[in-house]
C-alpha cells in the first residue's frame, strides 16, 4: 500500500548506482515492525558482495561495504513526500513514515478497497488445484474434509494473489473397492435404496465394511467358511471382469451406484461453498492413458519388458544418470496391459497442460503418495513438459480419531456430515438462552455458520504435514485458536458499528494506544500474508494470520474505549479503525472458507 513511495525511492537508488557504476542487486523490501514508527527497509549486502566479486570499489569487508553504500544512497535521496526520515544502519536503508500518516493510509486502504483489500496484481500464470476427490461408493469422512478444505483454501489464496485459478477434482470411480460395493449390493441388497442423499452414501460405506468382512480370511476358519469366502471372491472377480469387458448390466449398476456417491459429494461441496470447475474421472482417463505408453517407449523414456514377462517401466535414476537411488524405477503399465495410478496421472497432466494451458499444477493428496508424485513429475520433465518443474504435491497427514486410525474397511470412520450436524446441534444448545431475541430460522443459520467455521478452522490450524487427532470436543471449543474465536472478533466489530450508526472520515494525529498500533500493524500485513501463503502453497499462513488479527482486535476491544470516548476526533478515528478491522477479518475468513456471522 506504499508502492508509490517505495517505487520513487527505488528509482533514485537505481539512478545513483548506475551513475556510480555500482552492481546493484535486486532490492527486496521488508516492513519494519513498529518501534515508535512504522517503515520499510532493504539491504545492500548482496550489492556489496557483487562489488567485491567484481573487484570494484573499496576493499572493505562486505558488511562495511554494504553500510558504505547505504550511507551514500541515503545522502543522495533527499526528502521524499510522505516519508518522515531515512536511516542507513548496518548495511540497511530504513525508510520511516510519520505514525499518523501510516495509520491513516492503512485504514483508508482497507476501507477504500473493501472486499478487494489484499488482492494481488494479475499474474501471467494459470494454476490448477486438484482436490476434493474421494473414491466413489464410499461416504465423505473427516479425512476427505481435510483434503477438500486444504484445496479450496489454497485455490482461494492463489486466486486472490492474482493467478488465474482452475479448480479440478479427480474422483476414483473404478477399481476393486468400487466393485466390492457393487457385488454385495447386487447379491444381498438389490432393489433397496435408502431415502436421502447422505443416507445413500453412508449406506454404501456400511456395505463396503460388510463385504470386506465376508471376503477376509478369518482365524480358525472352517472348510465350509473357506469355500464360501472363495466363492464370494470368485463372484466379485467375475463382476470386475464383466465391468472391464463393458457388460451393459454391470455398467448400468455402476452408473446408478456411482451417482449416489456423486450426489452426496456435490451436496457436501455445496455446504462447503466449493465450486469445482473441471471434473476428471478415473474411468474416463483409464483407456486414453494407455495410449501414451507407446510414445514413452518410442522416445526411449520407458522400457518395454512385456516380451520377457515384465511390465513397461521407466528407470528414472538410470536415465537421469543419478548414482544414488532417489526416484527408483517406476512401473507405468502392467504386463497384462492394465494401467496404474501413475499411468493415469501422466495422461491427466498432459491434458492439463495442453487443453487447459496450466502453468502450475498443484495436487492435494495425502503424504503416502509422495514418491508417486516425485516419479510422475520427473517423468513429465523427461517427456519434455516445462510445467513439470512447477508441479507441486501438497501433502498432508492422517486424520485419526482419539481411539485410533480410521478405516473404511472396518467401517470405523468419522463422517463429515455427522460431525457437522453434531456441531450445529451443540451451537444451538449453547446459544438457545443467549439468542432468544433471534428468530429460530436465523438462529439455525448462525449455528450452521459457527459450526462449519469451527470444523473448517480445526482442519486448517495444524500444519498440513502433521497428523491431526480429530476430537470433536476440541474442534467445537469457542476459546483460543478456533474458528468461532475469529468469527467473534467480526461480530464484536459489527456490534460497535451498528450502535454507532455511521462512520466518518478521520485522522490519527493523536497518541495511539499499543492495542491500536498492534491492530494497524496486523492489518498492514494482510496483502503480504496473502502473497506468502499463495507462493509457498501454505494455507496455515493465512489461518495463523487470521487468528493473530482477531486476537489483536479482541485486545483492542477489551482495552480501548470507542463509543465511550469523549474526544469526538478520537472517537471517529477509532470507529474507522473498527470498520477497517471488520473488513480485514471478513476478508481473511473468506479466504479460509469461513463465513462471517453478524451476531453470535
Amino acid at each position: 500500500m506504499f508502492q508509490k513511495e517505495q517505487q520513487l525511492i527505488e528509482e533514485k537508488v537505481k539512478a545513483f548506482c548506475k551513475a556510480n557504476d555500482i552492481a546493484l542487486a535486486e532490492l527486496k523490501w521488508q516492513p519494519i515492525p513498529f518501534s515508535g514508527e512504522w517503515g520499510f527497509a532493504t539491504s545492500f549486502f548482496q550489492t556489496a558482495a557483487n562489488e567485491a566479486k567484481l573487484g570494484k570499489g573499496s576493499k572493505l569487508p562486505v558488511p562495511q561495504k554494504a553500510q558504505e553504500i547505504a550511507e551514500q544512497v541515503k545522502a543522495q535521496l533527499g526528502s521524499v513526500p510522505g516519508i518522515s526520515h531515512i536511516e542507513a544502519v548496518k548495511g540497511y536503508l530504513n525508510v520511516y513514515f510519520k505514525t499518523s500518516d501510516y495509520a491513516l493510509r492503512v485504514v483508508d486502504e482497507v476501507l477504500n478497497k473493501g472486499v478487494e483489500f489484499g488482492r494481488g496484481g494479475a499474474k501471467s500464470e494459470t494454476v490448477m488445484v486438484e482436490y476434493a476427490q474421494p473414491n466413489t461408493h464410499h461416504s465423505f469422512h473427516i479425512g476427505h474434509a481435510r483434503n477438500t478444505i486444504l484445496g479450496e483454501v489454497l485455490a482461494r489464496l492463489v486466486e486472490f494473489a492474482g493467478f488465474k485459478t482452475i479448480r479440478a477434482s479427480y474422483p476414483g470411480d473404478l477399481g476393486l473397492g468400487v466393485i466390492t460395493v457393487m457385488w454385495i449390493y447386487e447379491k444381498m441388497y438389490k432393489g433397496q435404496e435408502p431415502e436421502g442423499v447422505h443416507e445413500r452414501g453412508q449406506w454404501m460405506l456400511k456395505l463396503y465394511a460388510e463385504a470386506t468382512a465376508l471376503l477376509e480370511k478369518k482365524e480358525n476358519e472352517t472348510p465350509e467358511e473357506t469355500a464360501q469366502r472363495e466363492a464370494y471372491e470368485a463372484e466379485r472377480r467375475e463382476m470386475y471382469r464383466k465391468w472391464d469387458a463393458g457388460d451393459e448390466t454391470v455398467r448400468e449398476l455402476w452408473r446408478v451406484t456411482r451417482e449416489w456417491s456423486l450426489e452426496e459429494l456435490r451436496d457436501i461441496l455445496d455446504m462447503l461453498d466449493v465450486n469445482i470447475d473441471v471434473w476428471f474421472y478415473e474411468s474416463e482417463v483409464d483407456e486414453p492413458s494407455k495410449a501414451i505408453i507407446n510414445e514413452l517407449i518410442e522416445r526411449k523414456i520407458a522400457d518395454d519388458e512385456r516380451a520377457t514377462g515384465g511390465p513397461v517401466i521407466v528407470k528414472i535414476d538410470e536415465k537421469l544418470g543419478l548414482t544414488k537411488d532417489k526416484y527408483r524405477t517406476a512401473v507405468v503399465l502392467r504386463n497384462d496391459g492394465t494401467s496404474l495410478y501413475l499411468t493415469k496421472d501422466l495422461a491427466l497432466a498432459k491434458d492439463k497442460f495442453e487443453k487447459y494451458h496450466v502453468d502450475r499444477s498443484i495436487y492435494v493428496v495425502d503424504f503416502r503418495q509422495s514418491l508417486h508424485f516425485q516419479q510422475a513429475f520427473k517423468i513429465l520433465e523427461m517427456w519434455g513438459f516445462k510445467q513439470a518443474e512447477k508441479c507441486y504435491h501438497l501433502s498432508y497427514g492422517y486424520v485419526t480419531l482419539p481411539e485410533g486410525a480410521m478405516s473404511s474397511r472396518k467401517g470405523r470412520v468419522t463422517l463429515f456430515k455427522e460431525v457437522y450436524d453434531e456441531a450445529v446441534k451443540r451451537v444451538l444448545s449453547v446459544n438457545a438462552e443467549k439468542s432468544v431475541e433471534i428468530a429460530p430460522e436465523e438462529r439455525e443459520k448462525i449455528a450452521q455458520q459457527i459450526g462449519m467455521g469451527a470444523l473448517v478452522y480445526s482442519l486448517l490450524s495444524v500444519d498440513n504435514n502433521k497428523d491431526i487427532v480429530f476430537d470433536i470436543n476440541e474442534a467445537l471449543s469457542f476459546d483460543g485458536r478456533t474458528g468461532p474465536y475469529i468469527q467473534n472478533a467480526y461480530v464484536r466489530a459489527n456490534s460497535i458499528l451498528k450502535k454507532a450508526g455511521s462512520v466518518t472520515n478521520a485522522t490519527f494525529d493523536y497518541e495511539l494506544t499499543k492495542q491500536e498500533i498492534e491492530l494497524i500493524e496486523q492489518m498492514s500485513q494482510f496483502p503480504q500474508k496473502v502473497q506468502q501463503a499463495a507462493e509457498e502453497y501454505r494455507p496455515l499462513i493465512m489461518a495463523t494470520y487470521a487468528y493473530d488479527l482477531a486476537n489483536a482486535f479482541h485486545s483492542f476491544y477489551h482495552a480501548v474505549p470507542v463509543l465511550q470516548t469523549e474526544d469526538e476526533k478520537v472517537k471517529n478515528a477509532r470507529l474507522r479503525l473498527v470498520a477497517a478491522a471488520k473488513q480485514a477479518i471478513s476478508n481473511a475468513l473468506r479466504l479460509l472458507d469461513i463465513q462471517s456471522p453478524d451476531v453470535m
